[in-house]
């Protein structure tokens, strides 16, 4: 008997339905996302048939890409830090922002972590401190300097901060889209389908000041693509190796349908913010790994 759990009734709202939501100040923003009702309430995670779990079979190739989820959602509270050294982290409207998304972040990692724990993966009490120590010495350097030479351009380096997260948001919650396709197990695509959502809201957030910050200078319009052009990576990737990533991105972005999804979906949303018209670098990154040869963690 096919099993149709009525939380399949759970429905992902486009970025596309809030175009017609362009906001003139980043206070805006921040008043529409805090009128926004979080999706992970103690009601939805309720409706989590934790008991279940082992009745669906996991493919083990896709536990690498659940513990890079778990770790990089948890890492937030440590990009929360570096970025309040900054002027974008004491800007009242992101502030706000920032602590609300690093609460629901935080959410997201112990959703992981208690789906892998039901999966039968072994994991602790402490896996968040086991995971900081695997976090390579070159971040750990650059997440004390990286913040001293952005504070150099002030306020104006708020729109790069604002657009790079723009780019890891939607790639975050179509990397969660194509996780719940490819594992077709149903727990799992109720847990993400509910953090997809959060992501949702997280990505427009991102990309409303990114668009306000940009529209008001030519200069952060140049700064923004040059810096994405020349030092972007993906979402995790330095508190993550590179390999680790890579692989990451191999797992769910590989054949033609994968790279269409990236490019529709991430690129050229961000191609629609001022100045960044042109910008194909999330597009040739993810080519240039998934036509690598296959990378196992």
């Amino acid at each position: 008997m096919e099993m149709r759990p009525p939380y399949r009734k759970l429905r992902l709202p486009t970025l596309t339905n809030l175009n017609s939501m362009l906001f003139e100040t980043e206070a805006d923003a921040i008043q529409w996302y805090e009128s926004q009702e979080r999706i992970l309430t103690p009601d939805f995670l309720k409706t989590i048939p934790w008991d279940k779990v082992k009745d669906h079979p996991l493919d083990p190739a896709l536990i690498p890409t659940l513990v890079y989820m778990r770790d990089v959602e948890r890492f937030t509270s440590l990009y929360n830090d570096e970025l309040a050294r900054t002027p974008t982290g004491k800007d009242p409207a992101i502030k706000r922002f920032m602590e609300r998304w690093s609460t629901e972040e935080t959410t997201h990692g112990e959703l992981f972590n208690r789906f892998l724990l039901e999966a039968d993966f072994p994991t602790s009490d402490h896996w968040f401190e086991e995971a900081k120590k695997t976090i390579p010495l070159s971040y750990r350097i650059s997440s004390q300097i990286v913040p001293r030479i952005t504070n150099l351009f002030g306020h104006h380096f708020t729109a790069v901060h604002m657009t790079w997260g723009a780019i890891h948001e939607l790639s975050v919650l179509n990397g969660y889209q194509r996780l719940w396709t490819l594992a077709k197990h149903p727990v799992l695509e109720h847990i993400l389908r509910g953090i997809a959502r959060e992501e949702a809201m997280h990505a427009f957030f991102y990309w409303s000041v990114a668009r306000v910050k940009l529209t008001q200078s030519d200069f952060r319009q140049r700064l923004a693509k040059f810096i994405i052009e020349k030092f972007w990576t993906p979402v995790g990737q330095g508190s993550k190796r590179a390999h680790e990533t890579n692989a990451v991105i191999q797992t769910l972005f590989s054949g033609v349908d994968g790279l269409e999804l990236i490019h529709q979906r991430v690129t050229k949303r961000i191609q629609q913010l001022p100045g960044l018209e042109e910008l194909q670098k999330v597009t040739n990154h993810v080519r240039t790994i998934t036509q690598s040869p296959l990378i196992k963690i």
